[in-house]
């Protein structure tokens, strides 16, 4: 068998049995002894051992004076990330399918990856007009207004970089690829807090985009109106109010889950720390 063959079975088995590990501390519902974790797994008690070593030497686990190991603190902290995200997640569609059902448009959320945006969730509204992109597109960055706002908050040189590194020609030469000219509009539309792009992919479309920001202030997220040209044009100041009011919603929500989830995690903090000075 190939070494490299052999040591991704080998990586792989390892972390499985850490999730078996997980699996078997969360079933207990109380912290367990390598040798039950063994038994309960079928596995070589000798390994388990070694992983319990490499997982309490990571806070993945922790042990007591008995030697009776628990889920650790960092696996509590992944924990609160997870859900806290899901919960802005479901917030950002509620005000997506709100604003769609109100006005009666194309609504996007999108996310970057790399020098990529992307369409991370959709809602259409009641009109017959529909966009080419779907959830899942991924369009050069400085295509978009909301391509613009996801690096628009990065300092100067990281900024011009991202565009002189991603930026495209479109299918009909249209786009904007001077990266000193891009990164200057993208920084001015971060700070007023809205973009505005004509298609360069679809004929006559509009997309007015809001930034949605975390409590770091950068870029997490966008959420756009995506809708005729000439629809756009002739009520410019209504749809640019409309999508910046949802975007302040959703970054009132993203604050709050970041600081209950904040809160938490300290109480945490406090309550593993007495519970190890009363038990360990």
């Amino acid at each position: 068998m190939p070494e490299q063959i052999k040591n991704t079975r080998n990586r792989i088995s390892g972390i499985e049995r850490s999730l078996q590990i997980f699996d078997v501390l969360t079933e207990f519902g109380r912290p367990a002894s390598a040798y039950d974790i063994a038994k309960t797994i079928n596995a070589p008690i000798s390994t388990i051992y070694s992983i319990v070593e490499d997982l309490t030497s990571r806070k993945m686990l922790t042990r007591d004076n008995n030697n009776m190991v628990w889920l650790g603190e960092r696996l509590l902290r992944y924990g609160l990330a997870y859900e806290a995200q899901m919960d802005v997640l479901l917030e950002a569609r509620k005000e997506m399918d709100h604003l769609a059902a109100h006005l009666k448009e194309t609504i996007q959320i999108c996310t970057r990856d790399e020098g990529k945006m992307v369409v991370t969730a959709m809602a259409t509204g009641n009109e017959h007009f529909h966009v080419a992109s779907h959830i899942g597109s991924r369009t050069p960055i400085n295509w978009t207004a909301s391509g613009r706002l996801l690096v628009g908050y990065m300092d100067e040189i990281e900024c011009l970089e991202m565009f002189k590194k991603h930026s495209e020609t479109s299918p009909n030469n249209d786009a904007i690829i001077d990266p000193v000219l891009l990164s200057k509009t993208a920084k001015k539309e971060f700070t007023t807090g809205l973009a505005i792009q004509v298609s360069l992919s679809e004929f006559s479309v509009s997309c007015i985009a809001a930034p949605i920001k975390g409590r770091d202030g950068s870029c997490i997220a966008t959420i756009s109106v995506v809708l005729p040209e000439q629809k756009a044009s002739s009520n410019l100041d209504y749809y640019t109010t409309e999508v910046q009011k949802s975007a302040n919603i959703i970054e009132l929500a993203i604050c709050s889950y970041e600081s209950i989830t904040s809160t938490i995690a300290s109480i945490s903090t406090v309550i593993r720390f007495l519970l190890s000075s009363l038990i360990f």
